[in-house]
């Protein structure tokens, strides 16, 4: 099988003829700059590290990593069409895009909006860009929303990723001709969060409960401006990708943000919308992000055509693999789970790695529906000797 078939058989249920891999083809499961640059000295690689989401600090895995741990997906992602070298908090070298305004701020950084307002700050000895500053924070009323809805439109496309759509079907179709790796749209196109980061996060969540409407007019509109972004990306695109990921965190670690019965009178609406119109363009595998325990929302997801989700938290409430195979594993794929990133890749030894990563295969794998990769990214303090641990115990099995 190619890498592509492997996962395509995977998402349909099938038994593929070894478990597909994937190291970096999502925000969501891929590596941290940091951790990047170590393992890269630890196999003798050189190149460069992109550092295309800094909310996170992922880099983008570059082609001789992603042979070397046998990764079967690439990610197409929305890029910079130029970058600038920088430095990670370790002092190690990256690019970040060229028309980020990254700027120092009271001892860490802060990106800077145009109006030179913080919209995300890492804090001294963080790692990561937490948003600020809430846009629409004030909004009291749906004219309010009207009046920043270009905050809406750019939302999860910003001004510093400054590729186009003839700039992603060249890409598209680069990947689609030059390699056999199964190639993941990210859209990201948040709903539910997007609300949190653009009203605030206490904001929007009294919304949900006690102003209904405001919360039901942001989320319509949004999902208005995402309309002609899916068109135009997918038109673009959607002949040579092979997988689209959307992105919207519903879970905690113990239960989801909202009861089963608030998400499907406020959220899944919008998400059926959304997810639906992108379905009806390009008929293609929908690979839905998101952390912490979901379990709860699990058929709603899949009856709004959900076919697979990302990062199967198994440390989280209800989410142990053996119980979503049960479960789900008709229905699902789980593109995750192979390693606890919580508690084991990054604080246990290579054996205990391995370990997890044998126990977690033996509960997904049978029968398809499940492609290897760590839950979530492999963050700042993984060890390089760790990360191959998990390949390695992969290919022993």
């Amino acid at each position: 099988m190619t890498s592509r078939e492997r996962i395509n058989a995977a998402l349909r249920h099938q038994q593929p003829d070894r478990v597909p891999v994937d190291l970096g083809a999502s925000e969501s499961s891929g590596i941290m700059g940091i951790a990047y640059n170590r393992l890269k000295q630890h196999l003798g690689l050189d190149g460069r590290t992109q550092i295309y989401d800094l909310s996170q600090m992922i880099a983008k895995v570059e082609e001789p990593v992603l042979d070397l741990v046998g990764a079967d997906a690439i990610a197409l992602l929305i890029e910079p069409r130029m970058w600038r070298p920088w430095a990670l908090q370790d002092g190690s070298p990256c690019e970040i895009p060229a028309k980020l305004q990254i700027v120092p701020y009271e001892g860490g950084w802060a990106v800077r909006r145009v109006d030179g307002t913080p919209a995300a700050v890492c804090p001294a000895g963080g790692y990561y860009f937490d948003p600020v500053n809430p846009p629409l924070a004030d909004a009291t009323t749906p004219a309010d929303i009207e009046a920043g809805i270009e905050h809406l439109e750019s939302f999860d496309w910003p001004g510093y990723l400054d590729e186009g759509y003839d700039d992603l079907a060249c890409k598209a179709r680069c990947l689609h001709e030059e390699t056999d790796r199964c190639i993941v749209a990210n859209l990201w196109v948040h709903v539910f969060a997007a609300g949190q980061i653009l009203r605030g996060f206490a904001n929007f969540m009294m919304d949900l409960a006690a102003d209904k409407p405001l919360a039901h007019h942001l989320m319509g509109r949004l999902v208005d401006c995402y309309a002609p972004r899916v068109a135009d990306y997918l038109d673009a695109v959607g002949d040579y990708v092979d997988v689209i990921q959307v992105n919207d965190d519903l879970g905690t670690q113990n239960g989801t943000q909202l009861s089963p019965d608030l998400y499907r009178e406020m959220v899944k609406p919008y998400h059926a919308r959304l997810w639906g119109m992108i379905k009806q363009r390009c008929d293609k595998p929908l690979l839905l992000h998101s952390c912490g325990s979901i379990y709860d929302l699990l058929p709603d997801l899949i009856e709004i055509g959900v076919d697979a989700i990302n990062p199967v938290q198994v440390s989280a409430a209800k989410m142990d693999g053996a119980l979503l195979k049960r479960e789900f594993g008709r229905d699902l794929a789980f593109w995750g789970g192979g390693c606890d990133t919580q508690h084991v890749l990054g604080g246990g030894t290579p054996e205990q790695v391995r370990d997890e990563v044998r126990y977690r295969v033996e509960q997904f794998a049978d029968d398809g529906g499940f492609i290897f990769c760590q839950v979530h990214n492999i963050q700042h303090n993984v060890a390089p000797e760790n990360v191959m641990a998990m390949y390695e115990a992969l290919r022993e099995l």
